[in-house]
């Protein structure tokens, strides 16, 4: 699951964490829900016409700022040599594309900014718009549509304002999960895991379970992350002691385990089920961290690390997680200075990297050495997140940017 890892957007925490934290030696604390509403779907080409009438307007001013944020240095010189292995994909809006996912190999959605949201039922080839006829076109574009989440037909959507959608029919018919008013920070992820079932994560590190399609959830860590490091001692983990703030581009790998980066970008931090608390760890370098994952999925294959000025980095395969210290080796990557926004392994050697000005690369040697890859380079804008699953290799961005892995 990825969590918007490239958009660096910074959520604020709550302050107070005995909403969150369950009766003292306990990590079953529930938090309940109000009733849902249910919602549902329109296809109908009017509502695309009377919401592109709305949203258009305000497109060209976004999509400047968005193709400006993340552009360091001067542009790459394209090596006649390079390769081209990704192919874009007309979507129907023209705002940034924050997440995909698919419920099958031919059925799924893409999810964006500005209440953005399409399907696909021919394993992403072509992209037909959705709305929500319960919500008219000003009110729908309110909503940023961050995550999107499918399990055997069955899905969830988080936007923000804190928005939680969820559907058994595999999108047919959606109903609002409301969320209480007391969860500690805001959500920021959302995966599905089962019938009636989900995992969910806030900008303060708890995380949640439901097995009941949202009415109940159920805490997994008993405290968020500014308590745990205000109450032991983190003078070891620099920028760690007295922490006031939110965690950003939280990760979660195959297994459960999680990896996020303080809002200041000066330390991540680890959980894995059965943890009490969140470990903090120091990131090694004077440079910010930009985003963080997992190499192939997995925290026991070790992580990778992307800084300010297009820098990455990739751990070593045995991690200790208790360390405050991960050895890091710096991969051999010339970005001319763009910022590395996300990386993903499509096999065990072959791994890709995204960022500023719509960059790619690719490595052929685990994360050693990359190669410059020209598939958007003449494309404006940038990209966010790359992934890959059943239905394919994906790259996100900015202007309603969306590639495909073709090789």
């Amino acid at each position: 699951m990825k969590l918007f890892s490239a958009a660096a957007i910074v959520l604020a925490a709550a302050n107070s964490a005995s909403a969150f934290a369950p009766t003292t030696g306990s990590s079953n604390t529930c938090m309940r829900s109000n009733s849902a509403a249910v919602l549902s779907m329109s296809t109908n080409n009017s509502e695309e016409d009377r919401r592109s009438f709305v949203t258009k307007s305000a497109t060209g001013v976004a999509a400047t700022a968005l193709a400006t944020s993340t552009t360091f240095g001067a542009p790459l010189v394209v090596n006649a040599a390079a390769s081209k292995q990704w192919r874009q994909i007309k979507v129907p809006f023209e705002d940034t594309v924050y997440d995909i996912d698919f419920d099958s190999p031919t059925h799924g959605y893409i999810v964006g900014a500005r209440g953005s949201f399409a399907e696909t039922n021919d394993g992403g080839l072509t992209w037909e718009p959705r709305s929500f006829s319960n919500l008219d076109a000003e009110e729908e574009i309110t909503y940023r549509f961050q995550v999107v989440s499918f399990n055997n037909g069955e899905g969830w959507v988080l936007g923000k304002p804190t928005l939680l959608l969820h559907t058994k029919d595999g999108g047919k018919s959606w109903e609002r999960i409301p969320l209480s008013p007391k969860l500690p920070g805001e959500p920021t992820g959302i995966l599905a895991t089962g019938p009636n079932s989900a995992e969910m994560i806030t900008s303060s590190g708890a995380v949640y379970t439901t097995e009941n399609a949202g009415r109940n959830w159920k805490a997994q860590v008993k405290e968020t992350i500014d308590a745990t490091l205000n109450r032991v001692s983190s003078s070891g983990v620099s920028g760690a002691s007295y922490f006031t703030g939110s965690i950003v581009n939280e990760q979660r790998d195959s297994k459960g385990a999680y990896l996020a980066v303080s809002s200041r970008g000066n330390f991540f931090l680890t959980w894995e089920p059965g943890q009490d608390f969140w470990i903090p760890h120091n990131r090694g370098t004077s440079r910010r961290i930009q985003n963080m994952g997992f190499v192939r999925g997995d925290i026991k294959n070790g992580l990778w690390m992307t800084l300010n000025g297009g820098k990455l980095l990739v751990s070593d395969s045995t991690v200790d997680l208790a360390s405050e210290e991960f050895p890091f080796n710096e991969a051999n990557i010339k970005t001319g200075g763009y910022g590395i926004t996300d990386v993903a392994w499509r096999t065990d050697d072959e791994v890709w990297a995204v960022g500023g000005s719509n960059t790619m690369f690719v490595s052929k040697d685990n994360g050693k050495n990359f190669q410059f890859d020209k598939s958007a380079n003449d494309i404006p804008g940038n990209l966010y997140n790359v992934k890959f699953m059943e239905s394919g290799g994906w790259a996100l961005g900015s202007n309603g940017l969306l590639l495909k892995y073709e090789g």
